[in-house]
């Protein structure tokens, strides 16, 4: 075994051990050791996907002496490199952009609490994209929830402790529902690593027997994860979420948090349950219909919104909703277009709270649309920043959403009898995406205080938004690649 295979138990355990010792830490040497972690993860998760594509398969990695079906696994391939790489660049630049808020949300005999829920946050994470045994996830499911709650109410504020509650108790369900899915499924199938359970369903399959019970774990597993990525009408949970936790805290838990979850649910359509025993199971027509209901009422509830904090997390209810309709085509197409947009949203979504919070900071702290009228003028890369992410989400050209958006489009044309509503349901979400984004952005530079500058940015948000801009522009223009190492990821998933 060569020394980058094993780079997936490495970026977990490093990830883990940092917050562990960022007990003993200060903040700022917590944040230091928080900062090399997440850096070197995302390395070493580069390394793990050149190493895929190169070889052309997938392979397992055994965790102590005993194989499967017995042990515990390991699996990594070109997909699971390329997400972890593409969260790890988020989560780093998400911390540097939200620095300075940190040590000012924060007590700073806190800080290193809150290092320590990043650090578990990376961690589970990366365990999520490459563990190939089921209850391991629900451990790391757990885990990334209490990191979430400790992000969320760190803050300490009336709205923020009411949103981590909120928080908890949603995840709580959705966990609820994931751990009963797995304990039916071991009970059927006698086994928690992913490719026996699979060997076990297949024969299962064959033999005819257990069709409502694997209906029924299906059905549970699946809303499970929907409840805890915030598919609607699962959704109540995201604005005060997104909206009240520090800078950094929206932006991880709304570019990658989710994502971690909806990653999971596919990995066990593909390498437990079968796709095609999803697909046939009509479990795909129904988180396709919850997918194009969230794609407009999403938007409907933003333009509603005059707080640009909630406008932007509702955003994320419409965002899921595109990343469930493309899974709900049940093509190859279909999960191509949900993956590459689970990377746009991830990179977008980050980039719309970092640069939220430069204008933000020349508006005198108000997050309503009379106070940012002018921003852009007073902090520009900020406003450049929030129109990059704005026109992205609309689907603008040279931008990484237009490319997302052209994939459903023609994943769409594959499935004639989803055709007609997948391209309505495209139309009139991006119509309601400018109509709010748009808004917001012509707010900015309209007739304002633009002589009145403040004292700008620091240097590390200015530098974490021009990076995401920079970021959004590749995925946008250089789509080609990522697309070919999701087709070619998504091939080794079977």
């Amino acid at each position: 075994m060569s020394l980058v295979q094993n780079f997936p138990f490495f970026s977990i355990i490093i990830a883990m051990f940092s917050g562990i010792l960022s007990l003993a830490l200060s903040g700022k040497q917590a944040r230091n050791l928080s900062v090399a972690a997440i850096l070197s993860v995302t390395v070493m998760s580069g390394a793990v996907m050149a190493s895929c594509m190169g070889t052309g398969e997938s392979y397992t990695y055994m965790m102590g002496h005993f194989p499967a079906p017995w042990g515990n696994e390991i699996r990594a391939g070109v997909l699971e490199g390329l997400t972890a790489m593409m969260f790890g660049v988020v989560m780093l630049l998400s911390v540097m952009g939200g620095l300075d808020h940190t040590y000012e949300d924060v007590e700073g005999t806190k800080l290193n609490l809150f290092f320590i829920m990043i650090d578990l946050m990376l961690s589970s994470l990366l365990a999520l994209i490459y563990t190939n045994d089921l209850f391991t996830a629900y451990v790391f499911v757990e885990i990334n929830t209490i990191a979430g709650c400790g992000l969320i109410m760190i803050r300490q504020k009336g709205r923020s402790l009411s949103a981590a509650i909120r928080y908890m108790i949603m995840s709580q369900l959705g966990s609820g529902l994931f751990l009963i899915g797995l304990s039916l499924l071991y009970d059927v199938t006698g086994h928690l690593l992913m490719s026996p359970a699979k060997e076990a369903v297949a024969q299962i399959e064959a033999a005819g027997v257990y069709g409502i019970p694997m209906l029924v774990i299906l059905a549970v597993i699946s809303v499970g994860l929907a409840i805890k990525s915030g598919l609607y009408p699962f959704h109540y949970w995201i604005p005060d979420t997104y909206g009240y936790a520090t800078p950094t805290a929206s932006a991880v838990l709304s570019g990658l948090v989710s994502k971690g979850y909806i990653f999971l649910l596919i990995k066990i359509f593909y390498r437990v349950l079968g796709r095609e025993n999803v697909i046939a199971s009509q479990i795909v027509n129904v988180l396709y219909v919850f997918g194009l209901a969230g794609m407009i009422m999403g938007s409907v509830h933003a333009i509603a919104e005059s707080d640009t904090r909630r406008m932007i997390a509702y955003s994320s209810v419409a965002q899921i909703g595109y990343i469930y309709m493309g899974i709900g085509l049940g093509t190859e197409a279909g999960m191509v277009a949900a993956i590459f947009h689970m990377f746009t949203h991830s990179a977008t979504k980050a980039l719309l709270f970092i640069s939220a919070v430069g204008l933000y900071e020349v508006s005198g702290g108000r997050k309503d649309y009379r106070s940012l009228r002018g921003a852009g003028y007073r902090a520009p890369l900020a406003g450049m920043g929030f129109a990059v992410g704005s026109l992205s989400m609309v689907g603008f050209p040279m931008l990484a959403g237009f490319i997302s958006k052209l994939l459903f489009a023609t994943s769409a044309l594959q499935s004639p009898h989803k055709m007609i509503p997948t391209l309505i349901a495209l139309a009139v979400s991006t119509t309601l995406n400018a109509i709010y984004f748009l808004r917001l952005v012509i707010t900015l530079y309209s007739r304002g205080e633009r002589s009145s500058r403040r004292a700008g940015s620091s240097w590390k948000l200015r530098a974490a938004v021009l990076c995401f801009i920079l970021l959004n522009l590749a995925l946008g223009l250089k789509s080609q690649p990522v697309v070919l190492a999701i087709e070619n990821g998504l091939a080794m998933f079977d």
